[in-house]
């Protein structure tokens, strides 16, 4: 999935989009990658000459990547007539810094659903693979009003 396709899912834009690509997407699992510049708007102020992705960031990335997910189970209903949102964080921990120039891959894995409620699993890695920031998240898919 490349990003026509995701910008035609996600109603997210610049300077709060946080996916790239999505490199893999199964009923069980979707794999994202954010490339990370320094041309982000956030390194201007988190930190003047100590660029550091901000954790809340990571956090909403997995949570984009969580809603590229979902949305393949709503394909049949109109996708464009409903929105994921973000109801709950567990277990959120953060490992690595992250600066300009990685690329960081996003796993997320599905626990459990039940109706249009979705606990998942996501972990995001760095270039080196090594573990950044982990969590588990509820998200609910409600219809647009």
């Amino acid at each position: 999935m490349d990003i026509d396709e995701i910008l035609s899912i996600l109603p997210h834009r610049y300077p709060f989009l946080f996916i790239d690509k999505i490199v893999e997407l199964t009923d069980e699992r979707i794999v994202a990658l954010k490339n990370v510049t320094i041309n982000e708007p956030f390194f201007s102020g988190h930190f003047p000459n100590n660029p550091i992705m901000p954790g809340v960031i990571m956090v909403e990335a997995v949570a984009q990547a969580g809603g590229l997910f979902a949305s393949q189970f709503y394909r049949d209903k109109s996708f464009n007539n409903y929105q994921l949102f973000l109801m709950g964080l567990d277990k959120v921990r953060f490992r690595k810094v992250v600066r300009p120039g990685m690329t960081l891959k996003i796993v997320v894995n599905l626990i459990k659903r039940k109706k249009d409620a979705w606990r998942m699993k996501g972990v995001v890695y760095n270039n080196t693979n090594d573990i950044v920031c982990e969590l588990e998240f509820i998200a609910m898919m409600t219809k647009k009003e």
